[in-house]
């Protein structure tokens, strides 16, 4: 029996990376899917590869960085698919997460967090009427180990990150009693396609996660049954770059 039968998932930042294959999976898994991105053209992609592997997709233009387009996307799901089961909040901007700690704006610092904690606020928001009324509500948002880690010249990215998880251990605590769980994944992937240009993976493994083979079966995890007892929770699926920051 596939494992999300029956859900109904929204997947923000859904046009490519880890987003395009957590949306995939979810619908080879039997849920019925809102592929949100920002790219038109992204989203038709998608929400094709997905019906033609006999799935069910609706597609939606958003870009999570604007409450309006948040709450009419919501809107739009909920009313062409009667409810909401699972969120994954995926969507990130990444051309202005480098900076150091000196030579940061305000200007970089407020784009990472408007794509970050903010979105994944309004996005979360937008959507707990529907996943309490689920009764087994699930939200999945990205984090980072860079920001763990203190990685550098990454300091506006490192802050918005840090906030996520933040943002997510109190929705854990507040949202537990309308049973729905709020959790963290701490990708390492070549999120962006990178492949050979990618920079050297530092870690136990030795190389970059896939999103389709190393990333997106968390995802899938996390939004199925089996992980109905975690909530508030950072899982790392970064082939042992944590453990350089184990004490």
């Amino acid at each position: 029996m596939a494992r999300l039968n029956g859900k109904i998932a929204v997947v923000t930042g859904a046009g490519r990376g880890i987003g395009r294959a957590t949306a995939k999976l979810f619908a080879a898994e039997g849920a019925k899917v809102a592929v949100l991105s920002r790219t038109a053209a992204n989203v038709d992609r998608v929400v094709a590869d997905i019906q033609e592997a006999g799935g069910t997709a609706l597609g939606v233009v958003c870009d999570v960085s604007d409450a309006g387009q948040i709450k009419a996307a919501i809107d739009t799901v909920v009313s062409t698919y009667g409810g909401l089961d699972i969120l994954v909040n995926v969507a990130f901007d990444p051309s202005v997460v480098q900076a150091t700690v000196i030579g940061m704006s305000v200007e970089q610092l407020q784009r990472n967090f408007e794509m970050g904690p903010i979105a994944y606020l309004r996005t979360m928001q937008a959507c707990h009427p529907h996943l309490k009324a689920s009764g087994e509500g699930r939200v999945i948002n990205f984090a980072s180990l860079a920001g763990v880690l203190g990685m550098a010249p990454y300091a506006p990215y490192n802050m918005a990150k840090e906030a996520v998880r933040a943002l997510t251990r109190s929705a854990a605590r507040e949202w537990g009693a309308d049973k729905i769980t709020v959790n963290n994944i701490l990708p390492v992937a070549d999120t962006w396609g990178a492949g050979a240009d990618a920079p050297p993976a530092s870690n136990a493994l030795g190389r970059h996660g896939s999103p389709e083979d190393d990333i997106a079966p968390v995802v899938l995890f996390l939004a199925s049954r089996d992980a109905q007892f975690l909530t508030g929770y950072s899982l790392t699926p970064d082939g042992g770059m944590i453990i350089d920051s184990a004490r």
